[in-house]
């Protein structure tokens, strides 16, 4: 399932409480992360080797620092003095100083961004340290403060004709910011008043904040008893991957049981997030749940419809046909859910250390491009990573790309397996993405997430291609190849199916608040449908929707991985049959950051995502290789 879940989940330029422009970053950790998380420290099984922590000292010394303190009172003082300065008048300021007002403003929420990326990385080292949660809540709600003396300024933003604005863009002050303005003012039609704005603004970290808070909170506290032992989510999801089917078994069933007897708090959580959702939809008049979603991406509605409508088209070619070849490896008519992940037959586990999984991704970086290769082992030489598994650190993946002026931080738990490699290349992307955008300052390096996933996903194609160039025993291609289209109908279909599970619940919460059981009876009309007739899906699995952390963080956020797939599918396509350019033209869509949309960028390579067609060909890349395997 996807990993970065912490890519910077991009909440809406307009309307968005500005302080909190990176905090929901850890909705982007793919799901499927999250399931490869595994043992913690002291258990007795092969270590993959020493694993890189991080260093938060880039941001600052610590929670008490005085470059902290600092930061926070003159981020105050001057978001106060920017407000006394600028607050009703930015419609007569000349081109000259509207475009320097811009500047003042980034600065200012650059500072913010960078104590607010400090705070969040600190809380996902350690989300059950109640002292780290409480450091994170009080700097949630210290920054939120601040930056409603800043909310003025893009409300006022889209009060201003077009004309007006127009006018101050002959200044090249003003011009800079362009495309930035031109993203605020996609909001301009769903923009409420000044005082319900700020009352939103202020509410949050008491409101949605504090459900999304309680949810990780829960899943950091919840144990599963498996074999003698309490273990956490990660180590549970594991364990479900494990060549042993009795082990698969055993943590199915626990991780079943014990989110079963949670499922009233996680109910609560979702059916009250909904309502909020719901709530500010209407007022704001979104015609569907995903219309929010769809605009903070910066994507058509008809475009994410014609996306879903093909992969849905797509399920019996894929997984059905998928899981009913994998069923037949293991001689049987159906997999039960938890060998859905399981191991091939009659291949060996391989237990992959860290440097050699280093080695591999900065290879076929290296392969096709030096430049992205040399961004990418920054990340190592400069302790940009925190690799290792622990009690109550967040389980999953994500690159945080926190602020221009520091660097982006990769988060994963690495175990040691070829799902594992593939997730450092997958989180390696998103890095280089970040470091290659940042040029284009705070506001405008922002990458909407149907795009963000581009750079991700296209890393984990060069490492797989990289692999299945050199492998010629037929076993092993084979064990490449599924575990390939795995992850593809991981990131795909089942993220795709995660989409309609969202839909349909927000769709139905409108009528009024669901049951716990009519949730879960949802989730398993959704899986039944797009995991096909292959997967055998009973008892506790009906629960297995309350661990989803996308669903409570980003709601809608998960399509941005199918579209990011198909979309690196045909891009990948175009780089084989290219001539030499290809690099360079692909670092330079990377390095554009936010200042342009999906059609622009993807024009150079002779694609289009508003064409039907475009998703099928990206679809077809997957049927191809489950050609090969039936094949083989």
């Amino acid at each position: 399932m996807p990993k970065s879940a912490a890519v910077k989940s991009k909440t809406r330029p307009a309307l968005r409480a500005s302080s909190t422009r990176k905090t929901a970053v850890k909705a982007a950790g793919k799901v499927r992360a999250a399931q490869a998380a595994g043992k913690a420290k002291g258990q007795k099984r092969a270590k993959p080797g020493d694993l890189p922590l991080w260093d938060l000292s880039h941001l600052y010394p610590g929670p008490e620092s005085p470059a902290l303190k600092s930061d926070l009172k003159r981020s105050q003082e001057q978001a106060k003095a920017f407000e006394a300065r600028y607050a009703g008048k930015l419609a007569g300021l000349p081109g000259k100083e509207f475009g320097i007002a811009i500047g003042g403003y980034e600065t200012i929420q650059e500072t913010l961004g960078r104590i607010m990326s400090y705070a969040q990385l600190l809380y996902a080292g350690n989300v059950s340290d109640p002292t780290t949660a409480q450091f994170f809540q009080t700097m949630q709600e210290r920054v939120t403060d601040i930056s409603s003396h800043l909310l003025f300024f893009t409300l006022e933003i889209n009060k201003l004709d077009d004309a007006v604005l127009e006018a101050k863009y002959k200044a090249p002050e003003a011009a800079h910011y362009q495309t930035w303005l031109r993203d605020v003012r996609a909001f301009k039609e769903h923009q409420l008043s000044d005082e319900v704005e700020k009352l939103l603004h202020e509410k949050s970290v008491a409101g949605r904040a504090s459900w999304v808070r309680l949810f990780d909170e829960t899943m950091a506290r919840l144990r599963f008893p498996i074999g003698g032992k309490k273990l956490t989510s990660a180590e549970a999801l594991h364990m479900m991957s494990e060549r042993s089917r009795a082990t698969r078994k055993m943590a199915a069933t626990a991780l079943g049981k014990v989110l079963g007897e949670n499922v009233g708090t996680f109910a609560l959580v979702t059916n009250t997030l909904a309502k909020d959702k719901e709530v500010e939809d209407r007022w704001r008049k979104f015609p569907h749940p995903c219309s929010a979603r769809n605009l903070s991406n910066f994507v058509e509605d008809k475009v994410v419809e014609a996306l879903a409508g093909a992969v849905k088209k797509a399920y019996p070619r894929l997984s059905h046909r998928y899981y009913r070849l994998k069923a037949k490896w293991f001689k049987t008519d159906k997999l039960d859910f938890w060998d859905r992940n399981a191991p091939l037959p009659s291949t060996e586990d391989r237990f992959i250390p860290w440097d050699e999984a280093r080695q591999r991704v900065l290879a076929s970086y290296r392969t096709f491009s030096p430049d992205m290769a040399i961004i990418a082992e920054r990340f190592f030489e400069e302790s940009w990573i925190d690799a290792g598994v622990r009690p109550g650190k967040e389980p999953g993946a994500f690159s945080h790309p926190t602020v221009p002026s520091v660097h982006p931080y990769i988060l994963m738990n690495y175990q040691g397996k070829a799902r594992d490699v593939m997730t450092l290349a997958h989180e390696l992307g998103h890095g280089v993405h970040q470091v290659l955008a940042g040029p284009r300052g705070h506001l405008m390096s922002d990458t909407p997430l149907t795009l963000a996933e581009t750079a991700s996903v296209f890393g984990e194609m060069l490492t797989f291609q990289g692999l299945l160039a050199t492998e010629k025993n037929p076993k092993m291609r084979r064990t490449l190849l599924a575990g390939k289209v795995e992850d593809m109908l991981n990131t795909v279909v089942r993220q795709i199916a995660f989409y309609d599970f969202e839909l349909r619940v927000h769709t139905e919460r409108c009528k009024g608040e669901l049951t716990a059981e009519r949730i879960s009876d949802i989730w398993m009309d959704v899986q039944r449908e797009s995991l096909g007739p292959s997967i055998r899906l009973q008892g506790s699995y009906r629960y297995y929707w309350t661990y989803i952390p996308h669903f409570i963080h980003s709601p809608f956020y998960v399509y941005a991985y199918a579209f990011g797939d198909c979309l690196v599918n045909s891009l990948y396509g175009t780089f084989q049959k290219a001539e030499q350019g290809f690099q360079i033209k692909y670092l330079d869509m990377l390095r554009a950051g936010g200042t342009k949309r999906h059609k622009e960028l993807l024009a150079p390579f002779g694609l289009d995502a508003t064409d039907p067609a475009f998703w099928d060909r990206g679809l077809e890349v997957v049927s191809g290789l489950i050609d090969e395997l039936e094949k083989l």
